[in-house]
Formats: C-alpha cells, structure tokens, sequence
C-alpha cells in the first residue's frame, strides 16, 4: 500500500493497541498515546497543500476485490484535503482537551479511544475514497463508531436513546444513499467518482437519474442532520463534549455536506438538486436557529446552532449548483461555493471551542442549565473571553471570521434574485429573506449563550460545585481554536490560495478551463453594498429581540408538542414496537411445529409461483443414470426408517430409526464416490444420536394434542407438497438447462487456481470463500450477544445479591 493509504488506516491500527496500552499503562493518561497520531496525520496532508494548490490531484489505487471491480482508491484534491486537515486538526485538539476533560481514573478510556480512533479512520476514508462502495462502507462506520461514541455513558438512558435514535435516522439514509450509488454506477457503469464526474453531462436524460438524485440526497440530508431528519443531532449531545466538539461540529455531520459538494458535477444540471439542496438548508437555517433560542441546556443550544449552521452551509452548495447553467466571464454564483467553503471551515473552529467551553463550564460548574448560571465572567475569565470570540463570530460580527464568511453568504442569497431560471426569478425571493430572519435569531442565541452564562448575578448556591477556571491544559484546545478564529478574521487570504480555491475547483470541476484557476480575495470592506445593510439590521433587529426576549418567548410554549418532529419519531417508534410485538406474539407460539409449518408453506408457495411464471414444464427422464438394486435396496431403507419415526410410539425406538436414515444416506454416498460428504455424514450422524440418547431422559412428554387427526392430516399436507414440489424442481432444473453447468469450471481451474486436490475443500474454502467468511461472522455475532445477554445476567445477579 501507499503512504496515503497507510494514513488512511493508521487510526484503526492505533485502536487496536489501545486497549493494551489502557491495561498496562495505568498511570498515563491513555489520550497521551493518541495524540501523536493525529497530529501525524496533520502535518502529513500538510505536504499535499503544494500539490492541490497547482490543482493538481494524488491517487493511489490498491486492488481490493477486481472481480467485482472493487478497489481501495485513495484520491486527494482540494476538498478531501480541506476535510483531511478539519478531521485531523481538529481531532488533534479534541484528543488533547479529552486528555484534561476525562478523568483516567473514573473514564473507561480505551472505549473512547478506540471508539474515536475508529471514527477519524472512518471519516478519512470517506473523503478520500474515490470508489463509491469503499465510501459508504466507511460512511457507515461513522454511523457505527459514532453510535458507540453517543452510548459512551451507557448507563444513562438519554445517551442510549440519543445513540439509538442517530444510528437509526442515519444508517436508513445511508442505506437509500447505497441504493443511490448503485444507480449512479448502472448509469455510469463504473463506481470510481472521478470517472463518473467526467461523464455527467451524459447523465441528465436517464431514467435512473432522478432515482439516484434524491436517494443519495436522502443520506446526505439525514447525516448532516437538515430538515426534517435533524432530530437526532441534539439528542445526540448526551456524549462526552470531546464527542460533541469533534462528530458534531467538524467531521460527521459535515460528511453529508461532503457528499454533496463532491457530487455536485454530476447533479446540478437537474432543477431540482437545486431547490431541494439550497432550499433544505435554507429552511433548516430558519427553523434550527429559531428552535436554538428556546433552549436551556448550552449543549442544546449549539446543537440548534450547528443544525442551522449546516443548513447555511447547503444552502450555500444549492445556490453554487447554478455555476453550472451560466456561461459568465465572471460567474456570479461561484460566490455560493466560495461562502460554503469558507463558512466550513470558519463554522469548525468557532464552534468547536463553543463547545469546548460549554464542556468546560459543565466540568467546573457541574451544571449546563442557563437558568442556573450567570456571573460567571469574574469567576472563569479566560472561558468568557474565548466564550465571547466564538459567539461574536458564530453571530457573524466584525471582525471575527464568521463575520466574513457571512458577508459572502449574503452575497450568494442576493444573487439568486438575478437568476432566471427554475423559477428563482420568483420564489428565489425566498432565500434572501429567510437567510436575514435566520441571522437574526442566530444572533439572539449567541448573545443568550454568553448573557445567561456569563453576565449577571452569580449564584453560586444554584451550583453543583463551586466554578472555578479550567486548568490550564483544557483551555489550550479552545485558545487554539479561538486565535484561529481571530486570525483568519483579520487575514482571511492566508486560506485563499492553499485551501479555499483548491477546494472550490474541486467542487465546481467541468468548469475551468485547462490551466485555469479560482481567483481569491476576502476583505472585510467592500462598500456600502446591501450585504452590509443587511448586516446591521441584523444587528438592529437582533438586539431589539434580544431585549424583548422575556416578553414574547412564550410563543415557544405555544407550539403543539404532539406535532414536533420529535413526538413523531417517538410515536412511530413506538408504534414500531408494539406492532412487532404484536406480530411476534402471533407466530412466536414456541411450537417448533407451527414454525415449519410457516417455513415449509412459503417454500411451497413462492416454488409454485417460480415453476407458474417460468413456464417450463419439460422434465426429461431419458437422461437419468440407471438405477441399480443397492440404490433401490438402500432407498427402501430410508423410506422404512422414515415411517418408523414417524409411526413408533417409543423416543428410543424412533431416534434409532432416525439415526438408520442418517447412516443410510451416508451409504448413498459411498455409492456415489463422494467419501469426504460420506465421512461427513457418518460423523453428524454419530454425534447427533448419540446426544439424542444422552438427553432422551430429559426430553418432554409428548403431547395428547399431537394425536388428533387434524394435526396429522396437516403434517401429511405439508410434507407430502414439500415433497412434490422439491421433485418437481429437480426434474424441471435437470431437463432445462440455459446455460452450461459451473462443475466443468472447478475441474479444469481447482487445481491450477487454488492448487488444491480435494474440489469440495477447495470450493469451500477458496471459490466459496466469502461464504465461509460469512458463516463465521455469523457464529462471531452470535457468540458476542451470547457474551452480552450473560455479562447483563451476572450483573443484574451481582445486582440483587448486593
């Protein structure tokens, strides 16, 4: 493998080790063995800067499974840079603020670090596989990594349901989004993204299109958390706020803006990749920053916060989409994907040091509940004043860099109205409007956050513990974070040539001529322009609604809870939960019987059907080898143990006359040369007799009901149809045979392939391989509940003996 791959997988080799290094390393923090690696990876993609800003592009290719043209294809440009740096950087921090936040002596560290390491190696791989079934598989693991990240403190009931409920609302969008791909790659007949963004004008017409646009928007709106699918996001913050500052607000639910910024290409001719991508986030920037000022949890409110945060951000990447219909010297809409570029990255470092100080405030305070803090400026001076960074700039003021990446997103709201397509000419009057009303409530939460926190009487008697100023090596992730935020506030440009423009490229790729870059420049000032009118009636308006808060927020108590999307969810999964309930009691009798009788009645009911619409009713006998007096002798043999077992009245004398039937069949296959399945059969049929007789003494009584002719007459249906139609299939599939047989393949290639002489052993173990892999994982999963559901039973023992 390459470097680059290599650094894909580094975070999954390191958790490995972590457990060890957790067990025997009591005395050092674990989170001190970790913060190598990402700072590592850091500097490594550091290097790739020189490359994406000439935009130029790094792939590495390392065969995977060829047959099904599957490969592990790193790629590296622009934007998988720009998410590479965000998931390592910020990683790096959020290792090093964990380090302080989790005490080594209470925390199960090696779960969050393996669990965190899993994570960052699933995020890496999405956004730098260029194979779309190598990205979903890491797509999904950073459903499952995060679930597991969620369910940390999974003994309190809201982490476990927030954990249920993100894995349940993402990994059903990530399964439609697999149906998208799958689409996509019919269309393209090819899963390398690359290959598929070269030919996408050929795209638009086919029937799949469609299809495959909102399946792959489904997984992306429901990752990053967009309208309606954004329930999940704060409930989700009942994780550690390691978790919260890294899944939350840099790397997870920014991999559905990944996704869609990386397909863009091939979807944005399409009218409606543009209303629903630009009009989801513009509507969930509405609705997500008005629900954020009802909040009285911190970590609520930052939830609400991300939530329209990342609606601003689609918003954005809906209003580029319209690069693609405008042949300008100067394409005005390029603004969009600039802004949503830009915002993302401004939106990781000032919300990630809020949350690092709301992390910060519950630690020393014991609390997260705003109408229990306040005054707590004089007491954590050094929390307020980065508190007070990330606020001004989340709120988008001057001169912090959220201020500038808001002045663009302005900008892109204001350029719709000149569109004359797609009907914006009128409804796009939708976008500026809603983008000006969400800023004002995301004004209001900012300056709730800081008010209630920080400001006014502190009460120290409405305190779990008495506040005090984090130690010095929790604050040195945040004061990183928060300079960031300055920095790039006052030189913005220093992002302009090295990640800004390469990522841009990357997203609006088919556009450019060879040669051609993105042109760059972010000031603070460009005139009286309505941006900055904009601007301050935000400012206007938000303090006049900050001010009157108290007066008019009973209007949240007025919204009909049973009419959230959150009552929704909890009903349906209730709802869910009884139906299953109710059908399992229906058919979960305990009755072995009735239960084959389900089984054996679809088998007779969907073969008759295949047999009904195939129409093939030839059967040829001409063909059959002779049938010799032992096969006739041994087949009495079994039809005689057969209704022995079925008829005798003695357990003792019907196990062994079924264990006659057994060693019989095993004879058939002696006749027939095959002494491996023969041996095979003899051994089965020694060990299951024998365990029969052991256990004969234990076994239950038989039945009286078993006796009646109804229950009879019901066996002798079934087994007399099953019987009939399994013959039947036999015959038909011997005499129609469309294609050559596979046995002639495992002849001439045993041998020579797998260098094998047994071809049962080799089929099994080499051509059949994946089914063994999978029976395996099968007795893998199923041992792992087993060790669950008796690790649960001996502590709920422990429990009651205490």
């Amino acid at each position: 493998m390459s470097t680059l791959h290599w650094a894909m997988v580094a975070p999954f080799i390191l958790a490995l080790f972590v457990p060890f290094l957790y067990k025997y390393v009591r005395s050092i923090h674990t989170g001190w063995f970790i913060l190598p690696l990402p700072i590592a990876l850091f500097v490594y993609f550091i290097r790739y800067m020189d490359i994406v800003q000439q935009y130029e592009t790094v792939t590495e290719t390392v065969p995977w499974i060829p047959s099904l043209n599957i490969h592990f294809t790193a790629y590296v440009d622009g934007l998988s840079l720009l998410f590479s740096l965000l998931i390592t950087g910020i990683g790096s921090l959020v290792v090093l603020y964990s380090i302080y936040y989790l005490a080594k002596e209470k925390e199960k560290l090696h779960h969050f670090y393996v669990y965190l390491l899993l994570f960052m190696g699933a995020m890496l791989g999405v956004v730098l596989s260029d194979h779309l079934i190598t990205l979903y598989l890491f797509w999904e693991l950073t459903s499952i990594s995060s679930f597991l990240l969620i369910a940390y403190w999974y003994k309190r009931e809201r982490s476990r349901y927030g954990a249920q409920k993100s894995m349940l609302i993402t990994m059903f969008g990530g399964l439609l989004m697999l149906g998208g791909f799958l689409a996509l790659s019919v269309m393209g007949d090819t899963y390398s993204i690359r290959e598929l963004l070269a030919q996408s004008s050929t795209f638009v017409n086919e029937p799949l299109f469609s299809v495959a646009l909102l399946l792959i928007l489904l997984g992306a709106f429901t990752k990053s958390a967009q309208f309606p699918f954004y329930i999940w996001l704060p409930d989700a913050m009942e994780a550690p706020t390691p978790v919260s500052a890294y899944l939350h607000s840099a790397t997870m639910v920014k991999a559905g803006i990944y996704l869609v910024a990386r397909l863009t290409p091939i979807f944005a001719i399409s009218p409606l990749w543009i209303w629903l991508v630009g009009g989801t986030g513009i509507v969930t920037l509405f609705w997500a920053s008005f629900l954020a000022s009802r909040q009285t949890d911190l970590k609520g409110i930052l939830a609400y916060s991300t939530v329209s945060q990342l609606g601003l951000i689609m918003s954005l990447l809906g209003v580029g989409a319209l690069a693609f219909h405008y042949n300008f010297a100067e394409n005005i809409f390029m603004v969009a994907t600039l802004a949503a570029v830009f915002h993302l990255f401004n939106h990781a470092t000032f919300k990630g040091s809020l949350f690092m100080v709301v992390g910060i405030v519950d630690h020393e305070t014991g609390t997260r509940d705003i109408r229990r803090l306040g005054g707590l400026m004089t007491v954590m001076p050094m929390t307020f004043t980065i508190a007070l960074i990330g606020s001004l700039s989340m709120a988008g003021l001057p001169p912090f860099n959220g201020f500038l990446s808001k002045e663009m997103f302005f900008t892109a709201m204001l350029r719709v109205l000149e569109a004359d397509i797609f009907s914006l000419e009128t409804w796009g009057i939708l976008f500026p409007v809603l983008a000006w009303c969400g800023s004002i409530f995301t004004f209001l939460y900012s300056f709730l956050l800081i008010s209630k926190t920080f400001l006014g009487e502190y009460r120290p008697e409405q305190l779990e513990k008495e506040a005090h100023e984090a130690p010095v090596g929790m604050l040195l992730a945040p004061i990183v974070l928060a300079l960031l935020v300055i920095v790039i506030g006052f030189v913005p440009n220093i992002l302009s040539d090295t990640v800004l423009a390469p990522a841009v490229y990357a997203i609006l790729s088919g556009l450019f001529m060879p040669g051609e870059g993105v042109e760059v420049h972010i000031t603070h000032w460009h005139g009286w322009t309505p941006e900055v009118f904009m601007t301050l009636g935000v400012i206007a308006v938000g303090t006049v609604v900050y001010k009157t808060f108290p007066r008019w927020n009973s209007v949240y108590r007025r919204l009909p809870e049973r009419l959230s999307l959150n009552h929704l969810y909890n009903r349906l999964l209730e709802s869910m939960e009884k139906g299953s309930l109710a059908l399992n009691e229906r058919y979960m009798t305990g009755s072995i019987r009735a239960y084959l009788i389900y089984i054996f009645t679809a088998i007779i009911a969907l073969l008759s059907i295949s047999i009904v619409l195939k129409g093939q009713w030839n059967i040829e006998i001409s063909r059959l080898a002779p049938v010799g007096i032992y096969e006739i002798v041994l087949a009495m043999v079994i039809v005689a143990g057969t209704l022995t077992t079925l008829v005798s009245q003695s357990r003792l004398t019907s196990i062994i006359a079924l264990g006659s039937v057994g060693y019989t069949v095993a004879l058939f296959f002696v006749l027939f040369r095959a002494p491996d399945l023969a041996l095979t059969q003899l051994v089965i049929e020694t060990i299951s007799v024998a365990l029969f007789l052991l256990c004969f003494y234990h076994l239950p009584k038989l039945k009286d009901h078993g006796k009646g002719y109804g229950f009879k007459l019901t066996n002798a249906i079934i087994s007399i149809a099953v019987g009939i139609i399994v013959s039947t299939i036999a015959f038909l599939s011997y005499a129609y045979k469309p294609f050559e047989s596979i046995s002639q393949y495992y002849v001439e290639n045993t041998y020579e392939k797998a260098a094998g002489k047994n071809m049962v052993n080799v089929i099994l173990v080499d051509f059949r391989g994946f089914d063994t892999l999978f029976e395996i994982c099968v007795l893998a999963i199923a041992a792992l509940g087993i060790y669950g559901m008796i690790k649960l039973r001996m502590t709920k023992e422990e429990k009651l003996e205490k």
